[in-house]
């Protein structure tokens, strides 16, 4: 691990759950909770986005209505129903990518 590395490793290590705003080495940025890391690789869980998040309904109601949408049995299938929204989706990035992080406040 090089200086830069285990730097953003400590970095990384100290804000465990905590909500923070990463930039990559392509200077992407994406706001996010850390929610593990190891010797190579950064956890994050990420807010999924209002259009994502209708995407991944129209999973569900495939998924749990037995390949109809539309079809079902309440709480298989049905929007309101059985599980709840997903709010947030597992992001993992190379540890060695990450260059900069920010603590970003809940609200």
């Amino acid at each position: 691990m090089n200086n830069d590395t285990k730097h953003m490793y400590d970095l990384c290590k100290n804000h465990m759950h905590s909500y923070v705003l990463a930039q990559t080495t392509d200077g992407t940025q994406f706001d996010g909770i850390i929610t593990g890391l190891d010797d190579e690789y950064v956890y994050f869980a990420v807010p999924i986005e209002d259009a994502q998040q209708s995407h991944h309904q129209a999973d569900d109601s495939r998924t749990f209505g037995y390949g109809y949408p539309g079809y079902g049995y309440p709480g298989y299938g049905y929007p309101g129903y059985g599980r709840p929204r997903r709010r947030f989706r597992r992001f993992i990035l190379p540890l060695a990518a990450l260059t900069a992080l920010s603590i970003l406040p809940w609200y």
